[in-house]
């Protein structure tokens, strides 16, 4: 890499034909694989640019003006490799050739280059934090879920504490559905093909889909079959389903808006190698919404909408966010464009009146409908999709889903699809990553632990934590022959908001001590008061890591 930095090489590109490209590339069956493919089934990811049969070479030209070394590749480059200043090769790793365990393995080189020394180290250092608050090592370490071999790729199992974690995520959720007008629904999680025949998720997202069960179909003794069966699919999507609960019975315009809300299991089969964690799982639970109202409700829903979005976000602790609004992939969509058109421009007009940075998604949106997606930064900048809004015109007409308007006449029905955590799988992911595993209080998946400095203290600590337990509050006490020292030590690296500490002046004066994750302390708070403002914190949804964090929480 020095050397080639110092050799000062120039990037020039140029467009070739696929038949000057072949050529070049006669020697490498896997770029000739990527010339030969069709553009509409090349992943973006892949590294070459087509359009109209031109692809983009790039050769690397030396001061001599000597072709050094040449490749196909999408681009951009810097100009020259002088304007490298500092760059890591990272690591190598084993991959599938475009990521099909069916193909071969290749070795993969990863590495960075960067302007300045500085940008490099500010890059390590992110790199570092981020592995810190790997939401897979954080699981591990705190006992929150696993991935068991015996289950398969993609499946998770929450433990105790993570369940409690994602019962938090849930209750405050449906809490929140109810104040707001949406109906709960529950829907089973397999179903006879033709539903998503109907919905187009056949035609478009097969590949995303488990293969189909053949079930239901009944022979006679000499193997004649007296009953067909019926391919039945594990459902990717809870849209369908819905769907047809609105076509269930008639509907008046005065029912809506109708919003249909879930916690929907769904199953998607991401492929082996693509499964990452919680962020991409093969089954995931989508707290799925969809609402489905009239033409004229349709813009005032949608901003309504985002800002119920918005502000439930802010309550789990994200506060930086922008829009991003996918539009029409011409190869990929149902429906006309007049329909695509009104849709995508209602959601860019709702989107840009939020305020909010807009970033256009070019092609990006699911066949049916445009979607504006919702990007969250979260404590160390990164940023995450969460929440997205989709505009559906078309499947409506696929189910001819119909209301009784005011006149009297049928109408279709406006159909919009919401997912606000996109997964709970995922979102508990980003939850973990942002927070480091130091959850806030109403979410921590204990939220009090208990160390008596000695076993004669522990029966009035006991008691307390009884009293807080009766209030729902999730605690725990160590009682093993741990000095007191160390208890104290394993306590702090729980990342548990309050620890609660009884020795012999906090048993005579009916009191307890609290000690915060930085190791600050409040001493000899009584026993009420002390409940009292542990049930405040939960209540008020904050972060509390400090005393002072503690005091400023319980004073306003």
């Amino acid at each position: 890499m020095q050397r080639i930095i110092k050799s000062s090489q120039s990037f020039r590109r140029r467009s070739v034909t696929e038949e000057e490209a072949l050529k070049e590339e006669a020697d490498q069956p896997f770029k000739i694989e990527l010339i030969e493919d069709k553009e509409a089934h090349l992943d973006p990811a892949a590294a070459t640019e087509i359009s109209e049969k031109e692809l983009s070479f790039y050769d690397n030209v030396d001061r001599d003006g000597n072709v050094v070394w040449k490749d196909l590749c999408r681009g951009p480059h810097l100009p020259n490799t002088r304007y490298i200043k500092a760059f890591k090769i990272e690591r190598s790793a084993a991959a599938y050739w475009r990521g099909s365990e069916k193909n071969p393995t290749m070795q993969r080189v990863y590495g960075t280059a960067w302007a300045t020394k500085e940008d490099l180290k500010a890059y390590q250092t992110r790199l570092e934090e981020a592995a810190k608050r790997d939401h897979r090592k954080l699981g591990a370490e705190m006992d929150l879920f696993s991935f068991p071999d015996e289950i398969g790729p993609g499946l998770a199992v929450f433990h105790p504490k993570g369940a409690a974690v994602i019962n938090a995520m849930e209750d405050y959720s449906r809490e929140m559905h109810r104040k707001h007008h949406y109906s709960f629904v529950q829907t089973p999680h397999i179903t006879k093909g033709g539903l998503y025949e109907t919905s187009g998720h056949l035609h478009w997202y097969k590949d995303g889909m488990y293969p189909p069960m053949h079930l239901d179909e009944e022979k006679d003794a000499d193997g004649n079959i007296t009953k067909p069966g019926a391919d039945y699919y594990l459902k990717p999507m809870n849209c369908p389903m819905h769907n047809l609960i609105f076509k269930s019975r008639q509907r008046s315009y005065r029912e809506l808006p109708l919003r249909l809300f879930e916690f929907g299991t769904v199953y998607r089969y991401e492929k082996s190698g693509e499964v990452h964690g919680l962020t991409r799982v093969r089954g995931l639970t989508q707290d799925d919404s969809h609402i489905y109202c009239t033409r004229e409700q349709m813009k005032d829903e949608l901003t309504s909408l985002l800002t119920f979005v918005l502000n439930l976000l802010k309550d789990f602790g994200l506060t930086d966010f922008y829009l991003e609004l996918s539009t029409k992939d011409p190869n990929k969509y149902v429906g006309s464009d007049e329909i695509w058109e009104e849709a995508t421009n209602t959601l860019a007009e709702v989107a840009k009146e939020s305020n909010l940075e807009l970033v256009d998604d070019p092609c990006g949106a699911a066949f049916y409908g445009p979607k504006i997606s919702v990007q969250a930064r979260d404590a160390i900048g990164r940023t995450w999709q969460v929440s997205t809004i989709q505009l559906d015109f078309n499947l409506p007409e696929r189910f001819q889903l119909e209301y009784i308007a005011k006149d009297g006449t049928h109408q279709r029905p406006v159909m919009i699809h919401r997912a606000l955590f996109g997964s709970i799988e995922r979102f508990f992911a980003v939850l973990l990553e942002h927070y480091a595993g130091a959850f806030p209080a109403w979410l921590a998946p204990v939220q009090v632990l208990g160390v008596p400095v000695a076993d004669e203290f522990a029966p009035h600590l006991a008691g307390f934590v009884k009293s807080l337990e009766d209030e729902m509050v999730r605690c725990e006490i160590d009682y093993s022959d741990d000095r007191f020292g160390k208890k104290i030590r394993n306590a702090s690296k729980s990342k548990v908001p309050f620890i609660l500490i009884v020795g012999e002046e906090d048993m005579n004066n009916n009191a307890v001590s609290f000690r915060f994750r930085d190791g600050s302390q409040l001493n000899g708070v009584p026993v009420d008061k002390a409940r009292e403002q542990i049930l405040t914190v939960i209540k008020k949804r904050v972060q509390v890591n400090s005393a002072d964090d503690f005091n400023a929480a319980v004073a306003e």
